[in-house]
């Protein structure tokens, strides 16, 4: 007669728990697996496009200088054909930017072009590019067209002005759609095999670029994302495309024209890895399920474990993944769960000890500004980044008076003083540095010459109407530079901040002064 006896009852218990505990970990894994999987995808098709987009940006912001710069020469130029033609040519083999560069006259008529085989000099252009560069008279990335040689193109133009106003044309670029091009050299490459692919539209939803050529100039409807991107929008989302495919797409634009950059890859190529994943993981999670009864045996291997781990995670605390090691040990009874939390406060103060002096190194200990050390990650950074920037140097006048009549005390009262007016004054993506002894920096991003100028002002006055300080009437002299209009290099541009400061003690003292500029003359001679 089959007896329920205590053994039986508990292997019986332990064969239900983990049939019950597999099913469900099998479901849940896969459901979780599949929205990670998803998420993942959108968000890294968004990093994509949004790196593309900068990619595009730079691309066009080059551009237009380099049509910018030419468009400067050209008005002496109009009447010297050979000039023009070289100019096109030069412009047309200095990069690989354009596929054409030509220069047209108000009237529309071909001075120059390059490569000359396309058109004859002197030919009456009528596409709607020519058109729009007359109509609007400034700089200008057209919406697609077929120009007067035949090609599909998006041409970038300049206009050209004479020295009293007068508009005498335009100096343009184009760039091939449907052929070879800068745009299709910097977003062909990132085509994957997995299904991925990225195209560009315009601002009216008309295709740029796809990896079937033959879909360029094609108008997308329908298309959320398309939507989105074309309205100024970043993001991604899973949609249904124009042709009915359930896709992960990630989207970002580009300011400048319009256009807008969709990376995106089918769902169902997406979801295929993870069904070879879970159909592996139930196959391995079978004979794990059932080798697991044998652990009744060794529950003292099972409370040892977690401790064992804690220890070993311990040993190894000066690593990165310390605490993230130390939260995936399964702590699962009190003693062990209480062992582990103690771990995690004390690596997390560790941790804040650690950035602490970290941050210490990066300020000065009197103003709590940033010192040297910070002011170098800032600019490197911002260097990287190319972050345009304006550099407002500044020092206390007579300082050395102060330190002399009234002592080191009140000169620190002084320069405290000093930084929390400036403190009091910044916006919370300016970086304020003390450099020297009374030489106090500050940088502005995304700041032009005449705000920082006012910003400098403002300053002096608020330091100059200052009563409450024990050594009397406290004044600034101020220099004002910027990056990179007042000059092309970094450092140069900190350097003439400071020689634009020493111009305002030299002019008398509580003053700001503004650097000159050393690019116009450069500019100048090359004209």
């Amino acid at each position: 007669m089959f007896r329920v006896d205590l053994r039986r009852l508990i292997l019986l218990l332990s064969i239900t728990a983990a049939l019950l505990t597999l099913i469900n970990s099998f479901y849940v894994s896969y459901q979780v697996q599949r929205d990670l999987l998803i998420q993942q995808t959108l968000e890294a098709n968004r990093v994509y496009a949004a790196k593309l987009a900068e990619s595009t940006e730079g691309l066009l912001a080059s551009a237009r200088q380099q049509l910018a710069y030419s468009a400067a020469r050209l008005p002496a130029l109009l009447e010297q054909p050979q000039q023009l033609a070289a100019e096109t040519e030069r412009l047309k083999q200095q990069t690989d930017t354009f596929n054409s560069a030509y220069i047209v006259r108000d009237d529309l008529t071909l001075l120059a072009i390059s490569p000359a085989m396309l058109l004859p000099a002197g030919s009456l252009l009528n596409s709607a590019g020519a058109r729009e560069s007359l109509e609007k008279r400034q700089p200008l990335v057209s919406a697609p067209f077929i120009s007067t040689a035949g090609k599909l193109v998006v041409m970038i133009s300049q206009p050209i002005i004479a020295a009293d106003g007068r508009y005498l044309g335009y100096v343009g670029g184009s760039i091939y759609l449907r052929e070879k091009s800068i745009l299709n050299s910097l977003l062909g490459e990132h085509f994957y095999r997995d299904g991925s692919y990225i195209y560009v539209v315009d601002r009216r939803g008309q295709l740029l670029y796809h990896r079937d050529a033959e879909r360029v100039g094609e108008p997308i409807h329908n298309n959320p994302a398309v939507a989105a991107v074309i309205a100024g929008q970043a993001g991604s989302q899973r949609i249904v495309n124009s042709r009915d495919t359930d896709m992960l797409a990630g989207y970002a634009p580009v300011a400048s024209t319009g256009w807008g950059i969709i990376a995106q890859r089918p769902t169902a190529n997406t979801l295929a890895e993870l069904d070879g994943l879970m159909l592996d993981i139930l196959r391995n999670a079978l004979p794990f399920s059932l080798l697991s009864l044998l652990g009744i045996w060794w529950l003292a291997r099972l409370i040892a474990l977690p401790l064992w781990q804690l220890a070993s995670s311990a040993r190894q605390m000066d690593s990165q993944d310390a605490c993230g090691e130390i939260r995936r040990v399964g702590a699962w009874y009190f003693e062990a769960a209480e062992l582990k939390r103690a771990l995690i406060a004390g690596l997390a103060q560790f941790d804040q000890k650690i950035g602490k002096l970290n941050l210490d190194t990066l300020t000065d200990p009197l103003t709590g500004l940033y010192n040297r050390r910070g002011l170098q990650l800032t600019l490197e950074q911002w260097q990287a980044r190319a972050q345009p920037f304006a550099a407002v140097a500044l020092d206390i006048d007579h300082f050395k008076q102060v330190n002399d009549n009234h002592g080191h005390a009140v000169g620190d009262l002084q320069l405290q003083h000093l930084a929390r007016l400036m403190r009091e004054g910044s916006r919370g993506g300016d970086v304020l540095c003390r450099v020297g002894g009374e030489e106090f920096l500050i940088l502005l991003p995304d700041v032009d010459l005449a705000v920082a100028t006012q910003v400098a002002e403002r300053l002096r006055l608020r330091m100059e109407n200052c009563t409450a300080l024990p050594c009397g009437r406290v004044t600034l002299s101020i220099g004002v530079a910027h990056w990179p209009d007042s000059a092309t290099a970094i450092e140069r541009v900190l350097e003439m901040a400071d020689q634009a400061l020493y111009a305002a003690k030299r002019s008398g003292r509580n003053r700001v002064v503004v650097a000159q500029t050393e690019r116009q003359p450069s500019e100048a001679s090359l004209s």
